[in-house]
């Protein structure tokens, strides 16, 4: 049928009929919060280049965490600031190491909110870089064994979930071996399978004070114009037993996550990255852009892609609308 017997306003007539026919719809369930996780006590330092977002210390993340259990958010990604840092990333896999205990206290209070962990070591690394560095560049096979350390603290101390964002070569192996000898086979792994070299992640480095001392991170990071390696990446973690695949910078790289979605039935994740995040803030800042509706289409676009998990740093500001 043509026009004028087909007229598609009709169904967009009135804000109900929109909401019967809406194809794709964004829930509280959809939503992980990344947080930040630092020394000390009493602290909600807030992050310039995010506007919105903290750093906290363990006892503060305690609270944000009973925000987001009672905003309904079903989880967190942890990432841990140290207070000394080295060229092995010693603070990665320490027991009493400030993740190890931002775990152990979310975990105590809010038992049913969901930890992920994240599993790298730039933020532990004198020189930013996210393994073993040996004649200037990062050693892969060397690195493999300070991660799986790492994803093991994490375990023991009760996440529920480690993700490796590394982009070395085998390391959801390295991971799942150390965890399954260790007693740990229901803790699940999501993989930053599809983790592209991008410029989007300036504000997160100031957050996570990982910023390398020198290079940058292309030898391991993926080249943002290849997408038929990106399944490759996915393929090689899904088959080292990773349970979850995960598409970095999200929004950039929305036909990455079309493709996985058509390729493979697992659980996919989507990270709006610091980037996307700060550049709607700031807009909406400016008066540029209605931030609100930018931030909800930007997430609409994502679940849509054929993301079921999306994190952003936006997720209590969205989840309090979706509660509504």
């Amino acid at each position: 049928m043509t026009f004028p017997k087909t007229r598609l306003r009709r169904l967009r007539r009135t804000a109900t009929l929109r909401r019967m026919v809406r194809e794709t719809r964004l829930s509280r369930d959809d939503l992980v919060l990344p947080l930040f996780v630092t020394e000390g006590r009493g602290v909600r330092e807030p992050v310039a280049s995010m506007p919105g977002v903290l750093r906290f210390s363990v006892d503060t993340l305690v609270s944000e965490a009973k925000q987001v259990r009672d905003l309904g958010i079903p989880a967190v990604l942890l990432f841990g600031i140290p207070a000394e840092k080295d060229a092995r990333g010693s603070g990665a896999d320490a027991a009493n190491g400030v993740v190890q205990r931002a775990v152990d206290a979310i975990k105590s209070a809010e038992p049913d909110l969901c930890v992920i962990t994240d599993v790298c070591l730039c933020e532990y690394t004198d020189h930013g870089h996210c393994g073993i560095v040996e004649h200037g560049d990062v050693a892969n096979d060397p690195t493999l064994e300070r991660l799986a350390a790492a994803a093991l603290s994490h375990a023991r101390a009760g996440a529920d979930v480690v993700a490796p964002s590394d982009m070395m070569d085998g390391h959801v192996a390295a991971i799942r071996s150390v965890l399954d000898a260790h007693g740990f086979e229901p803790v699940a792994i999501l993989a930053y399978a599809a983790k592209f070299a991008s410029a989007y992640y300036g504000p997160f480095r100031e957050a996570a004070e990982s910023t390398p001392r020198f290079g940058d991170r292309r030898s391991y990071q993926m080249d943002p114009p290849n997408r038929r390696e990106a399944l490759r990446e996915m393929r090689a973690d899904l088959e080292e037993g990773a349970d979850m695949l995960m598409v970095k910078p999200a929004l950039p790289y929305l036909d990455i996550l079309a493709d996985a979605r058509r390729e493979f039935d697992v659980p996919l994740a989507a990270y709006h990255v610091s980037g996307e995040y700060a550049m709607i803030q700031a807009a909406a800042e400016r008066g540029w852009l209605d931030g609100e509706r930018a931030m909800d289409e930007a997430l609409v676009a994502i679940k849509r892609a054929g993301a079921d998990l999306i994190l952003t740093y936006a997720a209590k500001e969205v989840a309090a609308r979706l509660g509504a």
